[in-house]
């Protein structure tokens, strides 16, 4: 199916996913009315075809690492932990050890599984740690200070996938990232662009300065950057695994830096600190099976989505039509007000996944939707009554042997709180501030959430991140997910529509139009491109506020051929530093 030709808007001075500057705290979101800087990106992408494996990335030379360890006989997990550390060095701004994230899996036998490696808040935390005195939140505390740093988990969580299902030793899925880091790679001109974003805060710590600056002056495309302390890091992390990271120098590093700029973290943090293994989220629409991130991730809020809509004839109605587009923006408006009410760490909270993904309680959400009005959010509310108690950067991998991951890992803000532990060489995470600073006021993601998802000591904060795997009979379809902040679930879910219910092809899928509605604030989030002038205005008499952002995520995806059996991937041109290849 032929889609609209896309073009692509950036905020200015931006490449990133979410649809507020990852420096909201200091910038502020987009402001209504005003038209994003437009630059336009050839959506002409040639469309990648393999065999024996493909991988999927945000960074050129991590994808090219990820096919190398497949010829070199390595699965679909040793690609994922190789890729994983790939990007730590050649996307600094969303690839992370200093960070957190969720891998779903799909293995050769059969199974699927989830695991989180999400952030925990340090043991001194308390609910109203982001605020002052008089109960106000403090701008940018959450973001911009150590209060923003939890403890982070992507060490422990790439090493314990590759322990449990790869194949490879960790020094063989660690050395590419290594060499990258110890002899340095040349920047293109996408890299250097992801670099500029924040070259006015590298200058303000000097062991950050020392390396993402060029003796004070930014990096320019042709040069090389070498990042020698992060070798040095992960060198340490291939030899003495994960307990060189939290119970050991590299832990010593970041509590000392956490206590000069009066940071809560301390050792006992991350020696306490577990990845969790469980089962995927998984669903049912039109004969395929959804199978996604389990809670601390909100990704059953793609799962609720759709089982409201399943009824829709979406495809007669066609692509962005009025219908199609007033009934999803109305399942989404519906299913986040319950994300945003219910939804936390199943440690601390009790998630109501049956009731939130049972047909009854479908039916009494479509129900609720008028046919030719959109229905103000101040009129939703979290379905199920009352609670009571209870940057990011995504890639896909597929082997030939039949195993496929999809992960998707975060820093949160664009390189996080853009401060380093003294010569660890690593960015630290913001993601602190995916909690709920206080009920009823939006995080940088314009998030409005509850008392489900408050922080607490040792909690881990609900998450957008939705790696996604979608089966047919137990055959592998898809493989997709997307950075974004709260724009993940609309991204992700997105794409997979567009292949199981409008027909096309992964090409035609990633580079559609997108849209996305998060209940608060009540607005359309509309790419260039996503509503002819007729449909904007049949969709503001309703009663939609439309707010033009720039782009939508940066989907890294994967499908199978159904007539071929080949996979096929392009890389999204939203994001043009990135690479989908395969052999």
């Amino acid at each position: 199916m032929a889609v609209p030709a896309l073009t692509i808007a950036l905020v200015a001075g931006s490449l990133q996913s979410p649809v507020y500057a990852q420096d909201a705290a200091q910038d502020g979101p987009l402001q209504h009315g005003v038209v994003p800087r437009v630059q336009t990106y050839d959506t002409n992408q040639q469309l990648v075809t393999a065999t024996h494996g493909m991988v999927a990335t945000a960074q050129h030379l991590a994808t090219q690492v990820g096919v190398n360890v497949l010829k070199q006989g390595g699965n679909a997990i040793d690609a994922a932990v190789a890729v994983g550390y790939a990007l730590a060095v050649v996307d600094p701004c969303c690839g992370n050890i200093g960070g957190d994230g969720f891998m779903t899996i799909h293995l050769a036998d059969g199974r699927n599984l989830f695991e989180s490696f999400r952030i925990k808040a340090p043991l001194k935390a308390t609910p109203t740690m982001m605020q002052d005195s008089a109960g106000e939140v403090v701008k940018g505390r959450s973001t911009t200070t150590f209060y923003g740093v939890g403890v982070p988990g992507t060490v422990m969580g790439l090493n314990e996938a590759l322990e449990k299902y790869g194949t490879m030793t960790r020094q063989q899925a660690m050395a590419p990232a290594i060499k990258l880091a110890r002899d340095g790679y040349k920047l293109l001109p996408d890299d250097v662009r992801l670099l500029d974003t924040s070259t006015k805060y590298f200058a303000e710590f000097p062991n950050v300065a020392a390396i993402f600056l060029n003796h004070g002056q930014p990096w320019k495309a042709g040069e090389v950057l070498k990042q020698t302390a992060l070798a040095r890091t992960l060198e340490l992390i291939a030899k003495d695994g994960t307990s060189a990271f939290y119970d050991g120098p590299i832990a010593a590093a970041i509590v000392k830096e956490s206590d000069a700029n009066h940071g809560l973290l301390t050792l006992k943090d991350f020696q306490d600190y577990t990845v969790q293994w469980g089962e995927p989220v998984e669903c049912e629409y039109h004969g395929y099976t959804i199978v996604t991130a389990a809670p601390p991730s909100s990704a059953l809020t793609m799962c609720q989505t759709m089982q409201i809509i399943e009824p829709y004839p979406l495809a007669k109605w066609g692509y962005l039509s009025a219908q199609s587009v007033h009934y999803f923006i109305e399942a989404e408006r519906r299913a986040f007000a319950d994300r945003n009410t219910y939804l936390g760490d199943p440690a601390f909270v009790r998630n109501p996944v049956d009731k939130l993904l049972s047909s009854e309680h479908a039916a009494k959400l479509r129900a609720s939707i008028q046919a030719d009005r959109a229905t103000p959010s101040s009129e939703v509310k979290g379905s199920l009554g009352e609670f009571e108690s209870t940057n990011t950067t995504h890639y896909s991998i597929v082997d030939g042997k039949g195993n496929a991951v999809a992960v998707t890992y975060t820093l949160d803000g664009f390189f996080g709180v853009k401060q380093m532990a003294g010569d660890t060489g690593f960015f630290l995470n913001n993601d602190m501030d995916n909690f709920t600073s206080k009920p009823g006021v939006p995080n940088q993601f314009g998030l409005v959430q509850g008392k489900a998802n408050q922080i607490e000591p040792g909690k881990r904060p609900l998450s957008s991140m939705s790696p996604t795997i979608v089966l047919k009979d137990g055959k592998l379809v898809m493989v997709t997910g997307s950075p974004g902040g709260s724009t993940i679930i609309s991204t992700t879910m997105e794409s997979v529509l567009n292949v199981i219910e409008y027909g096309m092809n992964v090409k035609e899928a990633i580079n559609a139009p997108r849209i996305h509605m998060q209940w608060y604030p009540d607005e359309i989030f509309a790419e260039p491109g996503a509503f002819t002038a007729d449909l904007e205005k049949t969709l503001i008499t309703m009663g939609y506020k439309i707010r033009p952002v720039g782009h939508l995520g940066d989907v890294a995806a994967i499908v199978v051929n159904p007539k071929t059996g080949k996979l096929e991937s392009v890389n999204d041109p939203r994001y043009p530093a990135g690479l989908s290849a395969g052999y």
